[in-house]
């Protein structure tokens, strides 16, 4: 089964005090996915309320919605406190901090019987030990765990402040040393079906910037990224629209009666190798719709080829 993609999934601390508008859906309809969180975004003197506000939140909260809503847990006792909140049966699942193999079964063994879903958090220095990381993978592979994994989150900034590095605001955290380190993650999860979603970019100031990590992301596999304001997620989410020649070429890669190998587009089409590609192009597009912009200048080009070639 093809999951659906994530796209924008915008952290909101539980402070917040138009949260309950936010998780019924009032206040940012364009949402697909939020986050409370409960741990960085809130200061430790102001846990107590961010609690208080949650647990308001969650009993208000109205279901079913098409927005997914996760809670950032601050701890293992924190997921306890909110598991026993009334309404917390609503939330999709929880956020995972700091997630390694010796914490994540702390975690787990709480939501095991429930229909919470989790996204663990890459974001210690294990994350730079191969072993650790396989480790990690087996623990998520186990049986009845894979399953409700939504996504694995890369937190970027914490993996930065590992390496005394904070992100430059004028290139895309591809150009930092973490670029090898989303590679890795990738190839070390994503074959076992586990999703990866990217960091945060935290400067609002440069979306030119912002707008080439997304594309960058998009090539490596990623299925969501972090948005720290609501700016930023139309941003993010314009480029998860697919080119409609790419979900014609998929539809022709998923039909029974077409050849092993084809061309199409200009480009070799295999049956065996892209169907994977063709399914997600598929369900990506039947969330986010087509770039008909991207259409349009791709004809362009392909005219002024033609005319070239004659």
């Amino acid at each position: 089964m093809v999951k659906k993609p994530i796209g924008a999934s915008l952290y909101v601390p539980s402070t917040h005090q138009d949260l309950t508008e936010i998780a019924n859906g009032r206040k940012l309809p364009q949402l697909r996915s939020v986050i409370f969180c409960t741990e960085d975004a809130v200061a430790e003197r102001d846990l107590s309320y961010a609690m208080f506000n949650l647990s308001m939140t969650l009993e208000n909260m109205v279901a079913p919605v098409k927005l997914d809503r996760f809670v950032r847990v601050r701890s293992p006792e924190v997921m306890e406190r909110v598991l026993a909140m009334r309404g917390s049966e609503k939330l999709t699942g929880f956020v995972i901090p700091k997630t390694t193999h010796q914490n994540f079964d702390r975690y787990f063994r709480q939501v095991k019987n429930t229909d919470h879903l989790l996204m663990p958090t890459l974001e210690t220095v294990e994350v730079f030990d191969d072993a650790e990381m396989r480790l990690l993978l087996k623990g998520f592979c186990a049986p009845g765990v894979v399953g409700r994994i939504h996504a694995l989150r890369i937190g970027g900034n914490d993996l930065l402040s590992l390496l005394s590095i904070r992100r430059p605001r004028n290139m895309t955290i591809y150009r930092t040393p973490l670029g090898p380190v989303i590679a890795r993650l990738v190839t070390t999860f994503q074959p076992y079906g586990l999703r990866l979603t990217s960091p945060v970019f935290e400067h609002l100031d440069v979306p030119e910037i912002l707008a080439q990590e997304v594309i960058e992301d998009l090539a490596y596999g990623l299925v969501g990224k972090t948005a720290i304001h609501p700016i930023q997620v139309g941003l993010i989410e314009q480029h998860y629209r697919v080119r409609s020649s790419d979900v014609a070429i998929a539809r022709k890669i998923m039909d029974e009666d077409s050849p092993a190998v084809f061309k199409m587009g200009n480009s070799m089409c295999e049956v065996a190798t892209h169907r994977k590609w063709a399914q997600a192009v598929i369900e990506q597009a039947s969330h986010f719709g087509t770039d008909r912009l991207e259409d349009a200048m791709t004809q362009q080009v392909e005219m002024l080829s033609h005319s070239g070639n004659e």
